[in-house]
């Protein structure tokens, strides 16, 4: 595509990295930094009119929010309000499978600090996209090439 292209896990900083590689979940204090730090990013290249993709896991609503917004969104509590304006324009690829084909997944990786015991946690904190939520939802049980097909499809 042309795209730019950031890994979410790239950003963690040196704590949350260690924190995961003993096999500590993370929670929200640990994240929100992390993800302010991503919006920021994303901000960035939308100023400069790039195109971006970010592989994050963003498991939660307010984390999506967070992407959005920045850090506002922590402060503001309220619900998005219908028609409102997001800061930047995102669309979100909610890569949905079960935990055993993300286990085989995680098993192959190499050389990356999450420990295959930490993925029931994330499932366990994980709040699936939603209404008024900009997202799509793809299959991990489908084939790569038919996930890439569809996700192309999408946003473009």
């Amino acid at each position: 595509l042309g795209w730019k292209f950031y890994d979410a896990d790239d950003y963690h900083p040196l704590e949350n990295k260690k924190k995961m590689a003993e096999g500590i979940p993370l929670n929200d204090e640990d994240r929100i930094p992390w993800l302010c730090t991503l919006h920021d990013i994303l901000r960035r290249e939308d100023t400069s009119r790039q195109d971006t993709i970010l592989a994050c896991s963003a498991l939660k609503k307010m984390y999506r929010r967070v992407l959005i917004s920045g850090a506002s969104a922590i402060e503001s509590k309220q619900p998005d309000q219908p028609g409102e304006k997001p800061a930047l324009k995102i669309l979100f690829v909610h890569l949905d499978g079960p935990m055993d084909i993300i286990a085989g997944r995680l098993e192959k990786r190499r050389g990356h600090f999450m420990p295959l015991e930490l993925l029931k946690s994330q499932f366990d904190t994980l709040e699936p996209p939603s209404a008024p939520e900009n997202f799509i939802t793809v299959s991990l049980e489908k084939s790569l090439p038919e996930i890439v097909l569809e996700i192309e499809r999408a946003i473009l």
